[in-house]
């Protein structure tokens, strides 16, 4: 069944399908740039999902043959040191909101990713390309470094592949994004709605609640170091086994059964 609801801007569009809440950048015309409108909107669509115990999973596509070209360059360039503040601010609230929402999203990823573009990719927990894709951060060509953009890829790609994109803006591969761990999975432009959906079913039958607690913890992990990373993972996994879904869970796989989720 099927249902959903358009962004009266039309710069962002919602669509509900079995759990699965399907972003689309819909401005194909200015090569979906990420413009003080088009993030609010985005932004209130996250708000909206996070609250939503409707939405199970994120998949987040693109219209046209960009998936998102980065900051809209006209806005930024008319911007005062008051108005740029707000950019990219608003900016880092939206990708922190994604790494933040209890809900995994997909990035899924037909064309070309620049810039914060390129982050908005790196900031989304799952991301699969067609053969077609390809990344790059090339503000510093223009006299703009990709700053904000490159907080995400460093947390992606290893340092020196990093600094390699910043300091050359080169564009990559979809291969070689995959070879570097900007994206998870590359498969064939025809193949790429499929693949993605497939990953957000297998991602919406489990415990949302789990998945919730399984989420925070993999993100706060990362900032720790070993030993600190372990005593925190630890005691996610006792409050996780007192969790009535995690009971469930265990009780239907003993008995070859399948489970019955209460999200709690």
């Amino acid at each position: 069944m099927k249902s959903g609801s358009t962004d009266p801007n039309r710069l962002v569009l919602y669509e509900l399908l079995d759990g699965i809440a399907i972003l689309t950048l819909d401005n194909s015309g200015r090569r979906n740039a990420l413009s003080m409108e088009m993030l609010t909107a985005f932004k209130e669509h996250l708000e909206r999902i996070e609250g939503d115990p409707a939405v199970r999973a994120v998949v987040l596509r693109a219209e046209g043959p960009v998936f998102s070209a980065g900051h809209d360059l006209r806005e930024l360039q008319s911007a005062n040191e008051e108005s740029a503040t707000r950019i990219f601010a608003l900016c880092t609230e939206v990708m922190e909101a994604i790494r933040l929402l209890p809900q995994p999203v997909i990035a899924q990823v037909q064309g070309l990713a620049t810039a914060a573009g390129c982050q908005l990719v790196a900031s989304c927990d799952i991301a699969v390309a067609s053969e077609e894709a390809t990344f790059a951060t090339p503000g510093v060509k223009i006299g703009l470094f990709c700053t904000t953009p490159g907080v995400a890829l460093a947390r992606s790609v290893p340092s020196k592949k990093a600094m390699e994109m910043l300091l050359t803006g080169t564009p990559i591969s979809a291969q070689e994004a995959l070879q570097h761990g900007l994206v998870s999975s590359v498969v064939p432009a025809e193949e790429l709605e499929e693949r993605s959906m497939e990953l957000a079913r297998q991602v919406a039958a489990a415990s949302s609640h789990i998945v919730a607690i399984g989420k925070r913890a993999f993100y706060e992990q990362l900032e720790l170091d070993r030993p600190a990373a372990y005593q925190a993972a630890q005691r996610v996994m006792v409050r996780n086994l007192r969790a009535h879904d995690a009971k469930e869970g265990i009780d239907a796989f003993l008995n070859k059964r399948e489970p019955k989720w209460t999200d709690s």
